[in-house]
């Protein structure tokens, strides 16, 4: 009896033994990264220098470098000191899209009507970043560059991958959330 119970012991311990760790079959050097980054930086040069000559191709136009990396130019400026939408406020505008070459992708018809809660709503970033830019009433002509538009990915319907975009937004009125 004390063999059997001295065997059940045993197996009991010996069956537990948890699974080792699997060692990896080769490691990452980071060239993949590495090389990831360099794209970029190439793309964005490329699109950089492809907004700068159609600004070039355009001196009628007097464009301004954003902090956030795109270019805009008014159409409408109000030069009284108003709002400009700040978080949670709710902007409605309308807006149509064009490639650089002045093609139209989607017209302000197809699009409609926005309203958009600042910063708690789903909207492309360069849309986002030029909205706070503008009071109620302006209106402008905004050049983004494909990471501030939709990327790699584009929009799943008219807009490919990394195209560079020309927006015009027209700002009809900002409620400031209380």
């Amino acid at each position: 009896m004390k063999y059997i119970i001295l065997f059940l012991i045993v197996a009991t311990f010996s069956s537990c033994k948890t699974p080792e760790a699997r060692q990896p079959e080769s490691v990452q050097s980071g060239s993949f990264y590495k090389e990831s980054a360099e794209r970029n930086k190439k793309l964005n040069e490329r699109e950089r220098k492809r907004i700068e000559k159609f600004m070039t191709q355009n001196p009628e136009y007097d464009y301004i470098a954003s902090e956030s990396g795109f270019w805009y130019r008014y159409h409408t400026k109000v030069e009284i000191d108003t709002i400009t939408p700040g978080f949670g406020d709710i902007v409605t505008f309308n807006y149509n899209v064009r490639d650089l070459n002045g093609n139209v992708i989607y017209t302000e018809e197809e699009i409609g009507n926005q309203t958009y809660a600042m910063d708690q709503q789903e909207i492309f970033t360069g849309l986002r970043e030029g909205l706070k830019l503008l009071k109620p009433t302006e209106s402008a002509t905004f050049l983004f560059p494909s990471q501030k538009a939709y990327g790699y990915y584009g929009d799943k319907n008219k807009i490919g991958t990394n195209i560079p975009l020309m927006v015009k937004v027209n700002v009809n009125t900002i409620t400031q959330n209380q």
